[in-house]
């Protein structure tokens, strides 16, 4: 039973379809304190936002510690100190045996490459499986979906660590659990995307997930900080830790998070249900006797209902012949997919070889350890939070995306050659330059993969189809993560002929990303210009 005290709702009300976290604190919540009041919408809102915001910044923290253990995983062993192990039997290390602390199969000539291949493996298996998540993701219970995601990733980054307990050296073994992990972990961006979007509406939307998108920033921190402090005593624990973390966050979501605004009777509430379109550059509603270009305009009608009852993989009867889940072929002809989609590519590129290899640069261009170099590297995350935000502001603002996406990639190139050539010099250079060149390179990678990639989610081409946002935020992501796998891989090859080399390939891809927007770019202008010359007129 629902009841009212001025406008809000009490906390009693009873919802047989929401999860069991949820079922359970309404229910202490009607006993404990029957005339607590309380703005549903807005709890449940800020309960999504933490929740999402938690669950991926788990998703980017177990990704982060292979990048850290790299140094340790093969390293130059005479400076090593002996363990005590060694020192108690009096054991002698071999002379000239430059690599009795490296781990079997990373100690020879080849570890750059063998190491190339474990981020490649999980790379690359993250980019193909992400594609076939975001078809499942528009057919499933999110909530369930998220849920079984967050607890495998969270196993496969635990078996990662445990080899070195249990004394594994296959390099069969490491690249089989990276690509299991990478599998997994496209769980996770169709859905907290698609779930932010059901209970959000249009406006402000760049900056709601410019400042959402710092999960990813939070978690690389945390990430890196959870995986130096153990590091240098037991790499094991640098994998252990954030897999458990990561599996008990998934039980969170499993008994808390509220996928569908109608699961919670707020469906009339959220967004802006009006059947109509709204323009993508300045979020207005179409005139219906303007001179509307419909790739401009943005669908605003409503989605069909799926509650906790749906099956997580199997038919859903759709009244509504629109609401049909959208297939690979008609995601990639909305206007603009393809050209965000390969834009994604490269700057992901950029950011993912930075979030693999940059802790092991800083090692090798400084004379810090590799703790210091992990916790130096986070300073790239941290610009990459006022980064997403700021191009979410100013995207708001323009209503112009894909060119506040040009401009930032613009000034990312001559910054990431203004790092490696000075950003060795002093610490004070490194922390400004590496800080500055985290803002310009992950803020168009954070505004494609959110508001952009939903906004095309909801494009008119779609004529109301509501089901189509986890397919689009798929296929761009997607085509993203096979440029974040092809970074890292190329930049362990090619490190070994000079840092410098990997740098102007980081170059030459954020160059590449802005050509691939000039044709947005162009009409964006147009648009603007035809608004300005209607206001003259």
């Amino acid at each position: 039973m629902l009841l009212f005290r001025s406008g809000r709702r009490i906390m009693s009300t009873s919802y047989p379809d929401a999860p069991l976290g949820i079922r359970i604190v309404s229910a202490i919540s009607g006993k404990l304190c029957p005339r607590w009041q309380i703005n549903r919408l807005l709890w449940f809102k800020c309960s999504v936002l933490t929740l999402t915001y938690l669950a991926y910044m788990c998703y980017h923290m177990t990704r982060k510690p292979i990048s850290v253990v790299k140094s340790v995983l093969h390293r130059n062993c005479s400076g090593v100190q002996l363990p005590p192990e060694f020192i108690n039997n009096g054991d002698d290390v071999p002379g000239g045996d430059s690599t009795w602390c490296d781990y079997p199969p990373f100690d020879g000539p080849d570890s750059a490459a063998l190491l190339g291949t474990l981020d490649s493996s999980f790379l690359f298996s993250y980019a193909i499986a992400m594609f076939f998540s975001g078809f499942i993701a528009e057919r499933v219970s999110l909530r369930y979906f998220l849920a079984l995601g967050m607890l495998f990733s969270g196993i496969f980054c635990y078996l990662f660590g445990v080899a070195k307990v249990y004394d594994v050296h296959s390099l069969m073994y490491f690249v089989f659990v990276q690509a299991m992990a990478g599998m997994f972990q496209t769980t996770g961006w169709p859905s907290v995307v698609t779930i932010v979007s059901r209970w959000f509406g249009k406006a402000k939307r760049g900056l709601i997930f410019g400042i959402w998108n710092s999960h990813t920033s939070i978690g690389n921190i945390l990430g890196s900080l959870i995986a130096a402090h153990y590091v240098e005593r037991d790499w094991s624990m640098s994998f252990i830790v954030p897999g458990f973390l990561m599996g008990v966050f998934g039980f969170v979501m499993f008994l808390f998070l509220v996928d569908r605004p109608e699961i919670v009777d707020c469906q009339e509430k959220v967004g802006d249900r009006r059947a109509g379109y709204r323009r993508l550059d300045d979020g207005r509603t179409a005139d219906a006797g303007g001179n509307s270009d419909p790739e401009d305009l943005i669908d605003t009608r409503s989605e069909q209902d799926v509650d906790e009852r749906t099956p997580i993989i199997g038919s859903i009867n759709r009244e509504p012949v629109e609401d049909d889940a959208i297939g690979f072929m008609g995601a990639i002809k909305i206007p603009g997919v393809i050209e965000f989609s390969l834009c994604l590519f490269f700057s992901k590129l950029v950011s993912y070889t930075f979030l693999y290899w940059l802790p092991l640069y800083i090692q090798a261009s400084t004379t810090l350890s590799a703790e210091l170099s992990a916790d130096l590297s986070t300073l790239f995350d941290i610009g990459g939070i006022v980064g997403a935000i700021a191009a979410g502001l100013l995207s708001d603002y323009t209503g112009m995306s894909a060119t506040t996406c040009t401009v930032m990639l613009a000034l990312a190139a001559p910054s990431l050659l203004l790092y490696q050539q000075w950003g060795a010099l002093s610490l004070s250079f490194n922390i400004c330059l590496l800080f500055v060149a985290g803002v310009l390179v992950n803020g168009p990678y954070a505004l494609i993969t959110t508001s952009v990639s939903a906004e095309l989610g909801q494009h008119s081409s779609l004529n109301g189809n509501g089901k189509a946002l986890a397919t689009v935020t798929a296929i761009i992501d997607g085509t993203g993560s096979i440029g974040a796998a092809v970074g890292p891989l190329v930049a362990g090859l090619v490190s070994s002929s000079g840092w410098q080399n990997v740098f102007y390939m980081l170059i030459a891809s954020d160059i590449l990303a802005l050509l691939l927007l000039l044709r947005p770019v162009s009409k964006e202008l147009k648009r603007r210009s035809r608004r300005r010359n209607v206001r003259i007129e």
